[in-house]
């Protein structure tokens, strides 16, 4: 038993973000008299934690692989991929006629979207050598860019279909469908990061690139593989926010890529590489999440809920201690060498 205990809190931020989950579903429940956990509640706040938990993901998987690696462009090529199936999808197949053909093809096409934007920004990193930061900023314009152009700037409604907008709207045993599509994620990912060879290649590289380098790990085909990833993982958001909205545009999400940010590193990623857990991304997920929720009941200004999450950081960083810290620092002062 003892030995149990020692290996659950082991992780002192998984412990804190925990430990902060289960304080604020108390106070929330207390504080709206049950309301909180009403059904209703759960399942939309179920509804709403998939799109920035995947974002949030992707973030993941390129800061763990390291040389201040991270995927900027995730909202942009979200939101071209939902508008390209939008446009693309109706003039070869009518909702009214084939519903199930339809959803078909429309998440074929958002999944291959997300996949050709993952891989553009992998051989340009991996390829060209082009630091990540400023590469998926770029890539972000110029997905952004082009949702722009071949919408004019418009939004682009989505027919309604039943099984489409089921996906982003429907339940299955009272859970969303879009929360069980985040969670299945979560499962595959962690899977792969824990158990597959690719996970421990990307950590190695992320922790000591030369002893990567000398272990014979393929850094650009990795770099290739992950960020590749990443774009699944945005495509898959996107595809939750068109089915949810029934529409596609080209600004939506835009605080989303910061809040995505947020999630990761207040969930123990390491920015400089070679770090991070999937558990506690998801939990610290959950906790934005529920704090969203609780202040839209109390009624109180997100502005407020800005300064909430900014000092939850700081504790979460101060109580995981001074190795995620160190991390962060370490990333920032490699990006200011860099820019000399």
């Amino acid at each position: 038993m003892k030995s149990w205990t020692t290996r659950v809190f082991a992780d002192r931020q998984l412990t804190f973000l925990v430990a902060v989950n289960v304080l604020v579903v108390l106070a929330a429940t207390a504080l709206s008299r049950g309301q909180f956990v009403g059904i209703d509640n759960l399942q939309s706040m179920g509804g709403q934690l998939p799109e920035l938990g995947l974002l949030a993901l992707g973030i993941m998987l390129s800061m763990i692989s390291g040389n201040g690696g991270i995927d900027l462009s995730g909202v942009g090529l979200a939101n071209l991929s939902g508008m390209v199936a939008a446009l693309v999808v109706p003039q070869f197949v009518s909702g009214d006629d084939s519903p199930a053909l339809y959803t078909a093809l429309f998440c074929a096409i958002v999944v291959a979207m997300g996949l050709a934007g993952g891989l553009l920004n992998g051989v340009i990193i991996a390829r060209l050598r082009l630091t990540p930061i400023l590469c998926t900023l770029g890539t972000q314009l110029l997905f952004t860019g082009l949702a722009v152009g071949i919408s004019n700037g418009a939004s682009v409604h989505v027919d309604y279909v039943d099984p489409l907008s089921d996906i982003g709207n429907g339940t299955v045993w009272q859970v969303p469908i879009s929360f069980v599509i985040f969670v299945a994620a979560l499962v595959v990912l962690g899977w792969v990061l824990s158990r597959s060879a690719f996970g421990l290649r990307l950590y190695l590289m992320g922790t000591n690139p030369k002893a990567a380098f000398y272990a014979g790990i393929p850094r650009a085909r990795m770099l290739i593989l992950t960020y590749t990833a990443c774009g699944l993982l945005a495509s898959l958001a996107g595809l939750i926010s068109v089915t949810h909205t029934l529409s596609a545009k080209w600004d939506y999400g835009n605080s989303y890529l910061l809040i995505a940010i947020l999630i990761a590193v207040m969930g123990g990623v390491n920015p400089s590489g070679g770090y991070g857990r999937i558990v506690c991304v998801f939990f610290a997920a959950t906790v934005l999440q529920l704090l969203s929720s609780l202040f839209n009941l109390l009624g109180v200004s997100q502005f407020f809920g800005n300064c909430v999450w900014g000092a939850l950081l700081l504790a979460s960083l101060a109580f995981g201690g001074g190795e995620r810290l160190r991390g962060i620092f370490g990333f920032a002062r490699a990006g200011g060498e860099r820019a000399r």
